[in-house]
């Protein structure tokens, strides 16, 4: 019988391990043509938006969506899990935490495979919900000695910095300016909902690894034409997403100074096909648009461990 598993079962189950796994596995299937992913669909409504992604993983044997509703009153996420071979339905999985753990891993699994092994300052913008995630990926896969962070609510963003310490056993420090972020810093990481670009390009040091996790939209953008054009390498989660919702991207695409065969999924780096970075001096940019194949392939470990534990509720109905 399916089941429904809850924030509170999610939370008990995944660990920043878990979601590097899942993402880079995803990714690289992916990139092998052994993985379906559809773009998010949107149907909007003055009150509310419906966000749905879509996509396979037939290694896994399964297939599924999440969908989200977007509204004044908040977001609500879901995750539906389905029998590739079969059909039937597996799992409904709440996906606000899945999401924010699986967001931080896309940032942490970029960081792994393109900043400089050696890095160990990063500067982050965003200190919400989702910059949670970010910083955990991030600290998972180098030895960072310093983490600045830069928001314009001081008061939330102390209590983030005060509590992300903590919880990493890393200085993470407030900054006072944008600049002060992005100054000396190894890595780079944007999880805003900004309408403007964060920083200046000139501000970046050689051989910084941006990951830029905000700008999923076309309305949205954190990264300016000319730190774009600074960068060596453009990585993607993919490229058709990238198209369709990277608004740090879109004002190069549209006046023709970059062009999408420019673009390296991820997923060919860590397949192997595409180089990753080259000299150390690079500049690197990561656009983390999000692929339903990520949530997925996340899900698919949080129910196998659900089973383990015993967690769960059944559902009335399992076709």
């Amino acid at each position: 019988m399916a089941i429904y598993l809850s924030e509170d079962d999610v939370r008990r189950i995944v660990t920043m391990p878990m979601a590097l796994e899942a993402v880079e596995a995803a990714l690289k299937a992916h990139a092998l043509g052994r993985a379906i992913d559809v773009p998010r669909q949107r149907t909007r409504l003055p009150q509310t938006q419906l966000h749905i992604l879509q996509g396979a993983l037939p290694d896994a044997n399964v297939i599924g969506y999440k969908a989200y509703t977007s509204s004044r009153e908040g977001i609500r996420f879901q995750v539906h899990l389905f029998a590739a071979d079969s059909g039937r339905r597996l799992a409904v999985i709440a996906a606000d935490y899945l999401g924010m753990m699986r967001t931080g891993a896309a940032s942490g699994v970029a960081t792994r495979w393109l900043a400089r092994p050696e890095a160990e300052v990063a500067g982050v913008f965003g200190a919400g919900w989702q910059a949670e995630g970010h910083l955990e990926a991030i600290a998972a896969v180098r030895r960072l000695r310093q983490i600045k962070v830069f928001a314009r609510q001081r008061d939330r963003l102390q209590a983030f910095c005060v509590r992300m310490s903590e919880r990493l056993g890393v200085a993470v420090v407030a900054v006072a300016s944008a600049e002060e972020a992005v100054r000396d810093s190894d890595l780079v990481g944007t999880v805003t909902t900004a309408a403007k670009p964060l920083f200046e390009a000139d501000w970046l040091g050689a051989g910084t690894h941006i990951n830029a996790a905000g700008s999923n939209a076309l309305n949205r953008q954190e990264i300016d034409e000319a730190t774009v054009r600074r960068c060596d390498l453009i990585c993607v989660d993919s490229v058709e997403v990238a198209l369709r919702e990277a608004g740090d991207l879109f004002p190069l695409l549209e006046k023709g100074r970059l062009h999408a065969g420019q673009l390296v999924p991820l997923g060919q780096v860590i397949a192997g096909g595409h180089a990753g970075r080259g000299e150390a001096s690079a500049v690197t940019l990561f656009e983390s648009q999000g692929m339903a194949i990520l949530d997925l392939a996340l899900a698919v470990r949080i129910l196998a461990a659900a089973k383990e534990l015993g967690l769960g509720q059944d559902l009335p109905f399992s076709e």
